[in-house]
């Protein structure tokens, strides 16, 4: 079975508590604290395989976890990392945050391994709060906290050319002859339940991939029928070829499935209004000369002034595909970079719940001011602080929190230090 969507959870691994010990020896009276760290949880990574083609793996399985790290051991003994949890998932999937459907990352081009939830970072043994003062620390950090995310993976075809059209219309032959796919065909009076994808050569040109996008219907856009399930795939085309029955052979009007279907493109998606298009008016070997000529002229004369050229083919006898399949891989070279790519809209890493407390003070001793709270503690424990992005997610952070405010409000100054478990900042408006 095709699987092109999948919901399921995913969890990182907790990191290991670290340990609180102190040296024991013979003739040794009080050895010092010496309780080791735990270690680090497990990431969950997604990987692209090639030699995937549905989610099919992921119909049945809906939990996925990463290994949690070791508790620390005594005479600072680290404790084992956790397992990463490696995820493969065909080329072209792109991954969502269930709840508000916002994109985490687009397995497509150049982004082939993606690190979705990072684990928890495993506490420091107590050996490292040792000081002058406190000789023998009764206390080590907790690990971090593993991430829990529930997301929906959609495969959306990595295609250059789309072929849209109602049902019965000829796309399933025309794929068949002028790729390597071999979808079946008949007269059927109900859609194609999957994409077909092939490749197109030609001579002394680029070819291209050319998707069967299975047929639509009135209403697809609001998803009635399987809609959604079929419009997902034609995102990434950059042509988009219209195959309608020419001869009316079902008593179809050509024109009206063309507004149709566009309605249906552009409702689901706006940016597809924007798509380069052309017409494949098929069957047109079953037509009289004069009955041809006629149609050709109605569809010429409503669409080539709009730049959308009409091709007079047939699917079955081969007639005029090479006059449209070099106009397409000239319209896809010149639009090659424009096929859509989904950027990452949702950070699982920064989904903290909001519900826990966060402290904002100022040490008088010390002149600083400090932040405190489980929230921001475990943000710092997922947050690589020397790395652009996740210090630019920390501010932000800070800033939607509220935090920023209430240092204003207790008389924060730029240049005054912000301490924030053990990191120490300037602040500058």
């Amino acid at each position: 079975m095709f699987a092109d969507h999948a919901e399921v959870t995913i969890r990182s691994g907790k990191g290991g508590d670290g340990h609180v010990s102190f040296h024991r020896e013979k003739y040794v009276a009080a050895g010092g604290p010496d309780g080791g760290d735990g270690g680090k949880g497990g990431d969950v990574i997604f990987v692209v395989d090639k030699g995937m083609s549905t989610l099919q793996n992921f119909r049945f399985k809906k939990k996925y976890s990463a290994e949690n790290g070791e508790e620390g051991g005594g005479n600072r003994r680290h404790g084992k990392s956790g397992k990463d949890l490696i995820l493969k998932v065909p080329e072209g999937t792109v991954i969502f945050e269930a709840t508000t459907h916002k994109v985490i990352t687009d397995m497509s081009g150049d982004n082939t391994e993606f690190n979705a939830l990072p684990g928890g970072k495993g506490g420091k043994g107590n050996w490292h709060y040792a000081t002058s003062t406190m000789q023998i620390p009764q206390y080590a950090e907790p690990g971090g906290d593993a991430i829990e995310v529930r997301i929906e993976l959609e495969l959306k075809c990595i295609a250059d050319v789309g072929l849209v059209g109602y049902p019965n219309v000829g796309k399933s032959t025309l794929i068949s002859r002028v790729t390597n796919a071999k979808p079946k065909i008949a007269d059927y009076h109900f859609t194609t339940l999957e994409p077909n994808l092939g490749v197109v050569d030609l001579e002394d040109a680029k070819g291209f991939i050319l998707a069967d996008i299975p047929g639509l219907i009135e209403g697809a856009a609001e998803g009635v029928g399987l809609g959604h399930d079929f419009l997902r795939h034609i995102e990434r085309t950059k042509v988009l070829i219209h195959v309608v029955d020419a001869a009316s052979v079902e008593g179809r009007d050509p024109v009206e499935d063309i507004e149709k279907i566009d309605h249906e493109l552009v409702s689901y998606n706006a940016d597809m209004s924007k798509r380069p298009q052309v017409i494949a008016a098929n069957k047109l070997d079953i037509l009289s000369a004069e009955d041809r000529e006629a149609v050709l002229k109605r569809l010429r004369d409503r669409y080539e002034s709009d730049g959308v050229k009409v091709f007079p083919i047939s699917a079955a006898t081969g007639e005029g595909l090479n006059e449209l399949l070099y106009h397409v891989s000239a319209l896809v070279e010149e639009h090659k970079d424009e096929g859509a790519r989904f950027e990452q809209e949702y950070f699982p890493e920064f989904s903290i719940p909001a519900t826990e407390p966060v402290s904002v003070s100022y040490d008088e001793k010390n002149k600083e001011y400090v932040i405190e709270g489980p929230r921001v503690e475990r943000m710092l424990g997922y947050t690589n602080l020397n790395s652009e992005k996740g210090f630019l997610f920390f501010q932000k952070f800070i800033k939607e929190n509220g935090i920023v405010d209430e240092m204003k409000r207790l008389g924060i100054q730029e240049g005054d230090t912000v301490r924030i478990y053990g990191h120490y900042f300037d602040y500058y408006e």
